[in-house]
Formats: C-alpha cells, sequence, structure tokens
C-alpha cells in the first residue's frame, strides 16, 4: 500500500482567534484643548455684554461707594426698562467713565434750593447723601431722553449740575453689587419714592 503525503501550505493555517484587533483609537485631546478655549471664549464674551465692572475713583459718591471699591456694573436691565430714580449709574464722559445716581428722569422739573432738592415742587427725601447742597439750582425742566445726575457727596461732585442732564445713549448700566473688598460687599439699595415725585 503506496503511502499518500499531503503538504499543508504554510498560510492554510489560521489562528483559532482569526479577527483583527481593532485600530488603537487616536488622542481627542487637541479636539478638547480647542474646544474648551472656544467655549471659554464665548463665556467671556457674553458676561462681558451682560456685566461690567468698575472701580470707584474719587469720593463724589460717599458715603454710599468709597475709593478702592469694585462695583459690578449691570448692562442689560435698561435694555428692558428705562433708568430708575436713585439708581446708581454709570456712564460715558468726556475722556473718562463715571459714576453718579439717577435724580431727575425726563420731563422732571428739578430744582435745589435750601440744600434740598425739589422735583416737580415736591422735596425728595435723600437719606443717601453726605451733607446739605451748598449751591442752588435754578427750576428747569428735564429734556427727554435724559437724565439729572448727581453724587451722593453732593459738595465735592461735578455732576449735572456743571455738565447738564446726560443723554440716555451715554448710560453703560446700573451699578448693581459692591463685590471688592469682601468686607464690603453688598447689593445696591433700592428706594421706593419715585411714585410721590412723578410728574
Amino acid at each position: 500500500m503506496s503511502e499518500e503525503t499531503f503538504v499543508v501550505a504554510p498560510n492554510s493555517i489560521q489562528p483559532a482567534n482569526s479577527e483583527a484587533e481593532p485600530a488603537p483609537h487616536h488622542s481627542n485631546l487637541l479636539r478638547e484643548i480647542i474646544e474648551t478655549a472656544l467655549l471659554t471664549a464665548i463665556i467671556f464674551l457674553i458676561v462681558n455684554l451682560v456685566i461690567g465692572r468698575f472701580r470707584i475713583e474719587q469720593v463724589s459718591m460717599q458715603p454710599t461707594l468709597h475709593e478702592g471699591e469694585y462695583v459690578i456694573v449691570d448692562k442689560v436691565s435698561y435694555l428692558l426698562h428705562p433708568p430708575d430714580r436713585g439708581d446708581i449709574i454709570v456712564f460715558k464722559h468726556p475722556g473718562e467713565d463715571l459714576i453718579k445716581r439717577v435724580i431727575g428722569l425726563p420731563g422732571d422739573t428739578i430744582e435745589i434750593r435750601g440744600g434740598r432738592v425739589y422735583i416737580n415742587g415736591s422735596v425728595l427725601n435723600e437719606p443717601y447723601i453726605k451733607e446739605p447742597i451748598l449751591s442752588t439750582l435754578s427750576a428747569q425742566k428735564i429734556e427727554a431722553d435724559r437724565y439729572f445726575v448727581m453724587g451722593d457727596n453732593r459738595n465735592n461732585s461735578s455732576d449735572s449740575r456743571a455738565f447738564g442732564p446726560i443723554p440716555a445713549g451715554d448710560i453703560i448700566g446700573r451699578a448693581a453689587i459692591i463685590y471688592w473688598p469682601p468686607p464690603n460687599w453688598q447689593l445696591m439699595p433700592s428706594y421706593s419714592y419715585a411714585a410721590a415725585v412723578s410728574p
């Protein structure tokens, strides 16, 4: 009986687990870095559109605000409603930004005499001022779309008594919070006298 010889081709033998191993995953680190940077930039832009920061440089708003304090400025509220009497606002002034309190609204008649402010013939109750006003101001009607602003430190403030009522378009926003230094942290107080003296 003749013997049969079987030749096995080298490539014909397959391992038990013949499935190909998956290719290694490429790192997503670069993509994640780019996405994080873009997200950070977008958040930064949104925050700066919505709020601002302002450093108190002068004494004109004492005793409410003091030199060296930082406030957060709300830039959104006045897109929804006009400024209210008593609001502390930051506004553009030639060469600098200033911070003062809104005293007279468009259409109001304002007068200063005897150390007091009169709005539409009524004395304005102002618990925030440092001392009685030494200056006087003849009665004048505030034009539409303009606001009469003054510092709380009335005898040491350059304000609408010097440069007139400010245009609404120059208002940057409302001072909302003192956030620095931490011991001085507080929300800006609001006052309810507006309705009593409205024209």
